[in-house]
């Protein structure tokens, strides 16, 4: 596995602590445990990267409040809330706030690790997204100004022909532009750029 694959394990229940610490280093997962939200948030930094799997009622800060505490630092962790005292209420609040799963005990370790598995999907998935968003970004700043401009125009649908007129310029002139734009953009079509300026919020 990744560096990437650590899971943090954050219960008061040492014995739950135990157990699922075990079977999780066991699949292959860095795993690290902590018997409290302070503890949890004394050994971690901003850098941090992983699942957070936490449970909801514990002495001291509850599992919310430490999702709470991570959202103001800007932390983003996929987080699976594990409890005992499990209800609607507090499901609906934790996954408003961005948590993945919210799961009762008692599951089955089988349970637990597919939600694992599908958190660190979506964490490669977003960082993967976020990487394909800073190049395009940094594509779309070695446009000229003039180039942004018709850019902003292709992704608003309008023709070559229109466009010419509107700037009035040449035809020939926008298909200039238009090639110069797909090719530092690094664009295979015209929906591809579209694509592009969709995902970044750019050209809009």
């Amino acid at each position: 596995m990744s560096e990437l694959q650590t899971v943090y394990l954050v219960d008061d229940d040492s014995a739950v602590r135990h157990a699922l610490g075990t079977f999780l280093s066991g699949t292959g997962y860095h795993t690290l445990v902590y018997g409290s939200a302070e503890a949890f948030l004394e050994s971690i930094d901003e850098s941090a990267s992983g699942v957070l799997v936490l449970d909801q009622r514990m002495s001291g800060m509850t599992g919310l409040e430490l999702q709470q505490v991570l959202a103001e630092r800007g932390m983003v962790l996929p987080i699976i809330f594990i409890t005992g005292h499990g209800n609607v209420p507090l499901s609906v609040m934790a996954m408003k706030a961005g948590a993945m799963d919210f799961i009762e005990k008692p599951f089955s370790n089988e349970v637990l690790l597919a939600n694992v598995q599908e958190a660190f999907r979506r964490l490669v998935d977003e960082q993967q997204k976020k990487s394909r968003k800073s190049a395009i970004l940094h594509r779309y700043e070695m446009l000229t100004p003039r180039e942004k401009e018709i850019l902003t125009f292709i992704v608003e649908g309008i023709s070559n022909k229109n466009l010419a007129k509107r700037l009035q310029i040449s035809n020939r002139t926008i298909e200039v532009h238009r090639s110069r734009i797909m090719h530092k953009m690094q664009a295979n079509s015209l929906p591809d750029l579209v694509r592009m300026a969709t995902l970044c919020s750019i050209a809009q």
